[in-house]
């Protein structure tokens, strides 16, 4: 048996180096081993999407996630997934001569997952977002059972190792095609590339006259040029359609509106996306094909989508290493090599951003947008906002929740409330803000019939009696007069009170939850809120974040908002993923309230279905001016003498931070407000924008 690295295992040992929870990547090699100076990884999809949106397409974050886990494991396989990639690099030492064919300074690929090969690496140059690649320096051990190739010097290696990546697909399914030659076929998929490699290749086996069409996800609108596009994909596919595929049915019947045909006789879905299976299981003719390129690709979830719907279809997951394979995706890289330097300028438009929003789509569970009833959320920071708020609603205590103006503290209460063991009983809202101070006492008590002028004949209910056995939530807590919070503190500490003008103790059992935009501490500090009540409700804190500080959450949020106003006018509008670019990269100073406001008039303003980032620009920027104005209308509305000076300083200093922010360069924003540029430059400098 030819030595395939068992002495490399570290731990557990008796298990094999793909399985293997830790390898042995020492430099040194031994009998059956080869050494190989890595220049490029082309990381398996799954794996590359879930450490991207695990570091939040952060750079720095996804090169020390790589590190890590190599460090921890001595080889790449993230330990998430479970898969790893395929490599590119130089032979650096053979003992003896294990690998018959190859010596040192050969250039080669792995045409096998490295899950299995010891590695250490140096330093990560790039990351390549369009092909999932990492650029680096560092080496790899290889064996003798490795399965290896000699890497031509006449393709493009990027493109080769993305067909590499689906070598055993490809030729699988090409065997398929050759033998059934289906006459319509549709590739399910918003990957250029992949979309590129298999056309071709039913072009090549399928005959003269399959028809081929392409459904990929509408947020590619937002990268893709289409011109470019349909003259990239001339010959190769017959039409592309762009769809919605969280709405799988509704895609399904606009294809097949167009394709004056029900079925397909063969479906090969590429995509991870949710609602992609559903698509495929739809678009499939009753004892049709149906190919997975990978297990992971919603394979099950197709089965039992054709399951539900009765058919009776083949279906085939391509994947893994074969025999000849690497011969057959290198020439069909060669074929389509003017087709791939034109995809590359499609591709250079694309942002990172932009695919950090498309690939937090991509089926990972750990990065779908999450729902605890009608608070939607994915950051890693509200999960942990949402851990603590459902841990805390089991016990019966006091709680304060902090948070700036429109976080959304209220939102937070209700699931408080309602997973509470007061859940059904009453929650009573008040706005303390509201409350006159002379009525302050009789709103939170009550009041018995002729206590007072303009009393009611039969007296009122107070706030604390309303909520009796449930929940009183008290919003804007700091607003109190010292009085009333001296009256409030008594009613916490005994349960008990009086009516105003009554001489009947009633006795209540109220879960008091109180809510500020400024933080009660210091209140307390500034002599303006009891220290005392402050610790009688403080026995547990709750603190909303900011939505600057859980972005993640932005694009989630805008999307949730977007589908609720669609529902609401009946009109179905949606936004593009550089327009959610845009609403991620503003500092939303009213947080969600103002997110979902702005959300609210883009949909109203836009007449087209897509709300683009050139409308988001304008709305935003619009709102930035506008602030502006309100600034100097406050001034006059406050009743003092106006220091003109430093009105106008704050004036100037906000049109030029606007002009900056909707031009992005000194020279077009010195152009926008008629300035010579090195004017603006030096007022630039002089505010610290």
């Amino acid at each position: 048996m030819k030595y395939f690295g068992i002495e490399r295992v570290a731990e557990p040992l008796g298990t094999i180096p793909p399985t293997a929870w830790r390898l042995d990547n020492s430099k040194n090699i031994g009998p059956g081993e080869i050494r190989v100076s890595v220049e490029v990884i082309k990381l398996e999809g799954d794996n590359f999407n879930q450490i991207c949106s695990d570091c939040q397409f952060s750079e720095s974050r996804i090169k020390e996630r790589i590190m890590t886990i190599i460090s921890k494991r001595g080889k790449l396989q993230n330990p998430y997934t479970e898969s790893s990639g395929i490599m590119a690099g130089t032979i650096e030492e053979i003992y003896g001569d294990c690998k018959e064919g190859f010596k040192a300074g050969d250039r080669i690929i792995s045409l096998a997952s490295i899950s299995g090969f010891p590695m250490h690496i140096d330093s990560i140059d790039k990351i390549d977002y369009n092909y999932g690649e990492i650029w680096c320096s560092g080496y790899a051990i290889i064996f003798e059972s490795s399965q290896i190739a000699k890497r031509p010097e006449d393709i493009d290696i990027r493109p080769l190792l993305c067909a590499l990546d689906e070598e055993g697909s490809l030729l699988d399914l090409r065997d398929v095609i050759t033998e059934k030659k289906p006459e319509r076929v549709a590739i399910v998929g918003s990957n250029l590339i992949e979309n590129l490699l298999y056309a071709q290749l039913l072009r090549c086996y399928g005959g003269g006259d399959v028809r081929i069409v392409s459904a990929m996800d509408m947020d590619a609108l937002a990268y893709i040029n289409k011109k470019e596009f349909e003259k990239t994909f001339d010959g190769l596919i017959n039409r592309v359609y762009f769809v919605d595929m969280s709405r799988p049915v509704n895609a399904v019947e606009q294809i097949c509106r167009e394709e004056k045909e029900e079925y397909m006789d063969a479906i090969i879905d590429l995509e991870d996306i949710k609602g992609a299976e559903t698509i495929s299981a739809l678009l499939v003719r009753n004892k049709g094909f149906l190919f997975h390129a990978g297990v992971r690709k919603n394979y099950f979830q197709s089965l039992l989508a054709i399951d539900c719907l009765g058919k009776e279809v083949t279906s085939y997951a391509l994947d893994g290493y074969a025999e000849k394979a690497y011969d057959f995706a290198a020439e069909l890289t060669r074929q389509l090599a003017e087709k791939l330097e034109e995809i590359n300028t499609i591709l250079s438009h694309r942002s990172r951003r932009s695919i950090a929003l498309h690939s937090a789509r991509v089926k990972n569970e750990d990065r779908e947008p999450q729902k605890v009833e009608d608070f939607v959320y994915m950051s890693p920071v509200t999960a942990d906002l949402i851990d603590t708020v459902m841990n805390v609603a089991k016990y019966d205590c006091n709680v304060i929740i902090q948070g700036e103006t429109g976080v959304g503290k209220e939102k937070i209460l209700d699931i408080l409330h309602r997973n509470s063991p007061r859940k059904g009983k009453p929650c009573i809202k008040i706005n303390c803000a509201t409350i006159q101070e002379n009525l302050a006492e009789s709103e939170f008590f009550g009041y018995e019939k002729g206590s007072f002028t303009g009393a009611q004949a039969t007296g009122k209910a107070g706030y604390f009696e309303i909520a009796n056995n449930g929940t009183l939530f008290l919003d804007e807590i700091g607003s109190l007069p010292l009085a009333m919070q001296s009256k409030l503190l008594r009613v916490l500490q005994e349960s008990s009170y009086y009516r105003v003008g009554g001489t009947e103790q009633k006795t209540v059992n109220v879960r008091v939850i109180c809510a500020n935009n400024i933080s009660l501490k210091k209140l307390v500090d500034e002599g303006k809120f009891r220290e005392d009540l402050y610790y009688r409700l403080n026995i547990c804190m709750i603190e909303v974040p900011p939505l600057r500080r859980r972005k993640e959450d932005i694009a989630c949020l805008a999307e949730n908002f977007i589908k609720h106003y669609s529902e609401k006018y009946g009109i179905e509008k949606h936004f593009t993923i550089d327009a959610l670019d845009r609403l991620c990269e503003y500092h939303w100073p009213g947080n969600v309230r103002e997110l979902e406001n702005t959300v609210h008039r883009l949909y109203i303003t836009e007449k087209s279905e897509f709300i683009d980032e050139y409308t988001v620009d304008d709305l935003l920027n619009d709102t930035f001016y506008d602030d502006v104005m309100v600034d100097v209308k406050k001034e006059f509305k406050s009743g003092t003498a106006l220091d003109f000076s430093r009105i106008m300083e704050d004036q100037e200093k906000k049109l030029i931070a606007y002009a900056l922010k909707k031009e992005k360069t000194t020279r077009k924003a010195a152009e926008l407000l008629n300035i010579p540029q090195p004017t603006l430059a030096r007022k630039k400098v002089k505010y610290g924008l």
